[in-house]
């Protein structure tokens, strides 16, 4: 089991932390098996907001995948179809126990010391 930083936008950051977004989309995700998200709120908040347990990964045609995730999406429709345009598979990972730290922590906290494009992997 493997735990990673994950780079999110702020406004989807605050969804997932409100309990909104039960899922979060990726084109593409680690090919380890990833258990714990740790949760960075890209610019402007730059910060490490908290961390989630990964229930399981879910991967299938971006429609199918709509109509799994759509009442705890946190997006759009519209902006799920524009995200995943031209893939033949989308991936989600299927968040649960999120805690919001109770002070925003710095990436050099985690020995990180630029923001991931994406994701970092934290251990193997």
């Amino acid at each position: 089991m493997v735990t990673i930083l994950l780079a999110i936008k702020p406004e989807f950051v605050e969804k997932i932390l409100n309990g909104q977004k039960k899922f979060e989309f990726r084109r593409r995700v680690p090919s380890a098996n990833v258990d714990k998200i740790i949760i960075y709120a890209t610019a402007p908040v730059k910060k490490v907001v908290g961390v989630a347990r990964v229930r399981e990964i879910i991967s299938m045609s971006p429609n199918d995948l709509w109509n799994v995730t759509h009442e705890f999406a946190g997006i759009g429709r519209g902006f799920f179809d524009s995200y995943f345009w031209g893939c033949d598979v989308a991936h989600a990972y299927v968040l649960e126990n999120v805690q919001k730290y109770k002070q925003p922590r710095e990436l050099s906290d985690f020995g990180i010391r630029a923001a991931p494009q994406s994701f970092v992997y934290m251990d193997k």
